[in-house]
């Protein structure tokens, strides 16, 4: 089938006549593309200044930074299906419904999504904390948007979601600058509990790495079965709790051999019941 050309030239007047309505639209919204792209950047970059000079987190720059050029770009195609006149109730009737299909299908991303802006905001922990959560110990070595990863003290890697991670108890060990060391040690009845606290003291306050305040401190604890036992409090920096109790440990048991001071071991006595002779 032929077209005629009264036809032709009909269809073509209208597609001039479209073109001429929509390739101004299409420059206009070009030109608003670059422009807004242009000041998106310039302004991320001055926020991320401000950013770092008001706070020293990385990760929670990282996550602000993204945000607003989440949100900045959001806008920019807002702008941009209005201007090639795409209907505004339409386009967030079509976005609401994405957001509600999306929001359905990633309900665990976004529970992690929540609990890491959550770990950013208030921050509980930070990266190089030393943190006991989800029954795992371990040096934070990066706070994720979903994910938080610890490195254990054997060298292993724990990933934890963040949902899981802020809806938790956690244990921060290494917030505080100073922490506290708790040793115990048992000697036998007949010790000497003054000289054993003298000499326990004395390797404390030997020690340069123990602090001075508080003031060590040692206490009997408790009337054991086959000790008494006694409890060593001291403060340290928290870079030096462990070495001290380590070697604490070593110097206490050396200074007990040097002073006679028995550390004893469980024992328990046996009574040994002889049966009489049966009468004849």
């Amino acid at each position: 089938m032929e077209l005629s050309p009264e036809t032709i030239n009909s269809l073509l007047q209208q597609g001039i006549a479209l073109a001429y309505k929509i390739i101004p639209s299409l420059i206009y919204a070009l030109i608003f593309y670059l422009v807004g792209r242009f000041f998106i950047n310039k302004f991320l970059k001055g926020f991320t200044l401000i950013l770092e000079k008001r706070d020293s987190n990385p990760s929670l720059n990282t996550f602000l930074t993204g945000l607003v050029k989440a949100l900045l770009y959001v806008s920019l195609f807002i702008g941009l299906a209005t201007i090639l006149g795409v209907p505004m109730s339409s386009f967030l009737a079509i976005l609401g419904a994405a957001g509600l299909a999306i929001g359905l299908a990633l309900q665990g991303s976004l529970s992690n999504f929540a609990g890491g802006v959550l770990i950013l905001l208030f921050k509980p922990f930070k990266v190089g904390d030393v943190i006991s959560g989800q029954s795992h110990t371990g040096t934070v070595s990066k706070i994720d948007i979903l994910y938080t990863h610890l490195n254990t003290f054997d060298n292993r890697e724990v990933v934890i979601p963040n949902g899981s991670l802020a809806n938790s108890d956690i244990v921060n060990i290494t917030a505080n600058p100073t922490r506290r060391i708790d040793i115990n040690v048992g000697v036998s009845y007949d010790t000497d509990l003054k000289k054993a606290r003298t000499v326990i003291i004395e390797i404390l306050k030997n020690d340069e790495r123990v602090n001075a305040e508080p003031e060590p401190v040692v206490w009997l604890n408790n009337f054991g079965d086959s000790s008494l036992d006694l409890v060593v409090r001291a403060w340290a920096n928290k870079e030096n709790v462990w070495p001290v109790y380590w070697d604490t440990m070593e110097k206490i048991k050396e200074a007990f051999d040097r002073h006679e001071i028995e550390i004893p071991f469980p024992q328990r006595v046996v009574h040994q019941v002889v049966p009489k002779p049966a009468k004849e």
